[in-house]
């Protein structure tokens, strides 16, 4: 029988490749694949016995260690609903998740990057009734009351959910979004559809036990998880870090001899930079791919990340917390689809494209893009939401503008919601931003719509300086757009120099966020 969950996969790898490394992190801390499930069952083991099971709501706000990898394991083993949370969510969102979805138990590590989330799941917890809370060491610790029992590390653990019928199709994560555009939506989510997108990853880029894969998205989010199900299904390791930090862990990747690098433009701008600090000994020496999935990108990615880095350059994927990893680049895939494209459906996946009337496009042609397959969520937690989320046929409307290829190849090229109208003409944010990327005087840039009384809206352009000293004035950065093409009538109007965009924990610049800094 082919493993049905993360508990399943964990056992079958470990009889398989029991002293292979299944991951190390930037802790220190290491653990074979015999080593990880042995943890898992001990922990999972001490769980039970404090009251914990099958059908239990858990969230654990946790940073990127091995200690969390093994904590998802354990409760995959009691069949326990697990309900992962970033580390940048605070107490207003955590709150609202909790009493959301339920929560019984809500897990936190005691303080991380200077904050201190025991005491912010205290509040929460004083408020959201039967919620409990307890930090991660003191979790930690339950494995050695397991370990120093005279029985079995599995002693009254209740039978192995995978064995027992219809068990594969129960909701077993409530994966929430991250709030870019609204309040966090929780996704309902079956481990067959986090297994079925891992699949489209692994199948696409062909992982094998070879590899060594950076694991810089969070574990708590569905990025993290797939990286995590990846390795244990094609018995490939992990190198992860709690945080991301340009001058060290680039170094740290490359110590390991990562062969699949992530993932996202910012952490790509940071090896570019680390490479050209050196240029004469090569970053990633072992490098297949380098991931950018989660965010745009400019097309003049690929190339250069390619010539510079070396393997293939970039390989894209697309997807979201309610629909993950529908589509992925394959590593040989020609240069143009790994320059603009997001690569074709996994299997059993579909993409579809739709005009404003609800009629399919035809290939190439631009429309909504929706999608439906395995690893689509079964609704979410707030089942008032369903019926504008999917249509008729039970496609989820994704939001976002592209296009399908006669090959079925995806591109996308905006998303609903960041077209801005002005003088009624449509413009979208992310053709005047992914040029505005390559101009040599930005290191960040974003694209909204602001309020004009005459014309309904204009273009700003948000920019970061690579300069803070000497940051492009707005005629700069139009001479720029034009010299490359760009309609005189989508210019930007307005330039507003900040120090940073906001972006959530997979490189999404956060909206709302953004036009309160700049007083829209």
């Amino acid at each position: 029988m082919s493993p049905t969950s993360l508990w399943e996969l964990a056992r079958s790898r470990a009889a398989l490749t029991p002293d292979a490394l299944l991951a190390v992190d930037a802790g220190g801390d290491r653990v074979t694949f015999a080593q990880f499930r042995d943890r898992a069952e001990r922990l999972a083991a001490g769980l039970a016995a404090r009251g914990l099971g099958r059908g239990d709501v858990v969230s654990w706000q946790l940073p990127n260690r091995i200690s969390t990898m093994v904590l998802a394991a354990a409760l995959s083993r009691l069949g326990a609903v697990q309900n992962p949370l970033v580390t940048m969510l605070r107490e207003r969102e955590v709150g609202f998740i909790t009493r959301q979805a339920g929560t019984r138990l809500l897990i936190v590590a005691a303080s991380f990057r200077g904050f201190d989330h025991l005491a912010m799941a205290r509040a929460v917890a004083a408020d959201v009734p039967g919620l409990e809370v307890a930090e991660l060491s003191d979790v930690a610790a339950l494995s050695d009351v397991a370990a120093l029992s005279d029985t079995d590390a599995a002693a009254g653990l209740p039978p192995d959910p995978a064995n027992e019928s219809g068990q594969q199709a129960a909701v077993r994560w409530l994966l929430y979004t991250s709030g870019t555009t609204s309040a966090p939506k929780g996704a309902r989510h079956t481990d067959g559809a986090l297994l079925a997108a891992s699949s489209t990853f692994s199948d696409a880029l062909a992982v094998t036990a070879g590899d060594r894969v950076a694991v810089l998205a969070p574990i708590a989010h569905i990025g993290g998880l797939a990286h995590l199900l990846t390795a244990l299904r094609c018995g490939s390791s992990l190198v992860t870090a709690e945080l991301f930090d340009p001058a060290s862990t680039p170094d740290l990747l490359a110590a390991h001899g990562v062969t699949i690098v992530g993932s996202g433009v910012p952490f790509i701008r940071a090896y570019l930079a680390r490479q050209a600090a050196a240029p004469d000994v090569r970053l990633f020496p072992r490098a297949r791919v380098f991931l950018c999935g989660g965010s745009p990108r400019p097309a003049s990615l690929h190339a250069e990340v390619r010539d510079t880095l070396g393997g293939v350059g970039v390989v894209s994927g697309y997807g979201m917390t309610e629909c993950p990893y529908v589509c992925w680049g394959r590593a040989d895939d020609a240069d143009p689809d790994h320059a603009s494209t997001e690569g074709p459906p996994g299997v059993g996946a579909e993409v579809i494209v739709v005009r404003p009337d609800g009629s399919r496009a035809d290939p190439g042609e631009s429309g909504e893009i929706r999608v439906r397959g395995p690893q689509l969520m079964l609704g979410y937690v707030d089942a008032a939401l369903d019926a504008e989320a999917f249509d008729a046929d039970g496609f989820f409307r994704t939001g976002d503008l592209g296009f399908v290829d006669e090959r079925s190849y995806l591109t996308v090229t905006g998303r609903l919601k960041e077209v801005i109208i002005r003088n009624m003409e449509n413009i979208s944010a992310r053709e005047v931003a992914e040029p505005l990327a390559v101009h040599p005087g930005v290191a960040d840039v974003a694209v909204l719509g602001v309020p004009d009384p005459v014309t309904g809206e204009r273009v700003c352009a948000v920019v970061v300086p690579a300069d803070a000293t000497a940051p492009p004035t707005l005629s700069q950065l139009c001479e720029h757009l034009l010299a490359g093409g760009l309609n005189k009538r989508k210019l930007p109007e307005r330039l507003e120099i900040v120090e940073a965009l906001p972006r959530n924990a997979m490189g999404k610049v956060t909206l709302p966020d953004l036009r309160r800094r700049i007083g829209v």
